[in-house]
């Protein structure tokens, strides 16, 4: 497939500089809530040992904004919506929930514009957020392009999350769907019959179990074409009905998701990113299935650690996905070469990071943290780490890696410097290396080395790996300009990324019997 492209920059720039009018076919997204929390990636590491940081993801705390609340009642091409904003506004006053509904509210207008006039929309949120989101749906799709509110039961126990003594658990969410008009693709799905609907196909002919169901409002003509193939059921009084047999039996998916866990209860762990509100695969296989076609383009505006991505990748679609962290972008990179054996730049695009020296620089102007984070994706299989909030350790990213399958894997450590660089950063970078009892410290630099850093970077010695007795430096030194050419680092064997499952190979997709609506 051609044209599939990560996007890393503010969705609402992404979608206005770059994604075409009418030219998506299915759009996912999973918004965050305005839930008042940090979210954060966890590590656990490869070796076993306790778990020793987390790296935030993102912020889902929104501030008010008067300047942005002006800007988008001025240029909103509905003025319905500017009038229902301005309602929301006035009734709930200036807070973080309106903040959120006007950051959700340009974005859900340009989502709307990308749509194929045969296209369909699927927000995933929470019930804190779903009736102003839904209404804000109304009044840019059309109340009538309403199709259905799916409740996704993620924990149908209520076991998992947190513990609420005087309300219901919260173990559902809700997907609002709808089409842009009254032509679109959708296809019904199906689960298989539980043990107990079986019990109903009590009888048996020479074709297999079947039920025997009333007549209905068959023709005459109908009847008896059902009678040549030999489907009618005579009952003792001599009364017929049909022969409906169980291996053409479907039970129609409704509204209501309870077959599909939630991470948390007993979800296979192999899916697990670590990545905070990562979402089932088998959630995003269903409404992909359900409403598009091979060949079709999906867009994630939300992309996370890429989830919907990743089915449309499985499931044979275009995808487009936009996210505003490295962190994310990273992430997706590394699980679709897991997954899929996709390279960056062969198979699918990445737009938004830094491709030359200058783009870095100005990168890491704009923002340090997540320059570091970005530098550290250039190393494979690296990931950021951060300490505990205060305490300043040196390290900005880990790996591990093996050569020996009888010994633990090794901590390599990484520092990144984005501004002026001396022989000092190299010597106290020595110092973490030999602190955190790590075979190999990596040093990225946006500026060249100067020669006491290198020669202060030999003293640190080599490591000999028991491959061919091949001797490695322990501290090596890599400039961006490097990485960029593909001048990496010498790490032994394959890395093991840190705190985060590899994930696992694509299976083809279960194919569901399909009815096309």
């Amino acid at each position: 497939m051609k044209d599939n492209t990560l996007y890393y920059g503010d969705n609402l720039k992404v979608m206005r500089q770059h994604i075409g009018d009418a030219s998506v076919d299915l759009v996912y997204l999973d918004p965050p809530f305005n839930s008042q929390r940090d979210y954060n990636v966890l590590f656990r590491e490869q070796s076993g040992e306790p778990a020793q940081g987390q790296i935030k993801a993102f912020t889902d705390t929104w501030q008010w904004s008067e300047r942005a609340y002006i800007e988008f009642c001025e240029t909103c091409p509905l003025p319905a919506l500017a009038e229902l904003m301005q309602g929301f506004v006035r009734t709930l006053g200036r807070n973080d929930l309106t903040a959120y509904l006007v950051m959700m509210a340009p974005r859900l207008v340009e989502l709307h514009r990308v749509l194929k006039p045969t296209g369909s929309l699927y927000l995933h949120c929470d019930p804190t957020a779903s009736h102003y989101l839904k209404v804000m749906l109304d009044v840019i799709f059309g109340a009538r392009n309403f199709r259905n509110e799916i409740v996704w039961v993620r924990d149908p126990a209520g076991k998992g999350g947190k513990r609420v003594s005087r309300q219901w658990p919260r173990n559902i969410d809700v997907i609002l769907f709808y089409t842009k008009s009254d032509t679109y693709a959708f296809h019904q799905q199906y689960l298989p019959l539980t043990e107990e609907q079986k019990r109903a196909y009590r009888y048996e002919d020479a074709r297999g179990r079947y039920k025997a169901v009333q007549r209905g409002n068959y023709s005459d003509a109908m009847w008896e074409r059902f009678r040549a193939e030999g489907r009618i059921h005579v009952s003792e009084s001599g009364k017929e009905y049909l022969k409906y047999y169980l291996d053409e039996a479907r039970a129609t998916i409704g509204c209501v998701w309870s077959d599909i866990l939630g991470f948390g209860t007993r979800t296979a762990a192999s899916e697990l990113l670590g990545y905070p509100t990562q979402k089932p695969l088998a959630l995003l296989e269903r409404i992909i299935q359900a409403s598009s076609n091979e060949n079709n383009t999906v867009l994630d505006p939300f992309c996370g650690c890429g989830t919907a991505v990743v089915a449309a990748q499985k499931l044979n679609r275009r995808w487009i996905g936009i996210d505003i962290t490295h962190l994310a972008i990273a992430l997706i990179k590394y699980r679709l070469s897991d997954m899929f054996d996709l390279k960056e730049g062969v198979d699918y695009r990445v737009i938004g990071e830094p491709t030359s020296v200058e783009d870095a620089r100005a990168l890491a102007l704009q923002d340090r943290d997540e320059f570091q984070r970005w530098a550290i994706g250039l190393i494979p299989r690296a990931f950021p780490y951060q300490q505990k909030k205060g305490a300043d350790t040196g390290i900005d990213g880990m790996l591990h890696f093996t050569d020996n399958p009888r010994e633990h894997p090794k901590k390599v450590v990484i520092q990144v410097k984005s501004g002026r660089v001396g022989v000092k950063d190299i010597r106290d970078f020595r110092g973490v290396l030999e602190r955190e009892g790590a075979t190999l410290g990596l040093f990225v630099s946006l500026e060249p080395p100067t020669e006491p850093m290198l020669r202060e970077a030999e003293q640190a010695g080599y490591y000999k790996t028991p491959l061919g007795d091949i001797a490695l430096p322990r501290l090596q030194i890599r400039t961006v300009e490097q990485l960029l050419r593909g001048e990496g680092f010498a790490i032994p064997s394959a890395a093991l990324l840190m705190g985060v499952a590899q994930a696992t190979r694509a299976q083809p997709a279960d194919k569901q019997n399909a009815l096309d609506l």
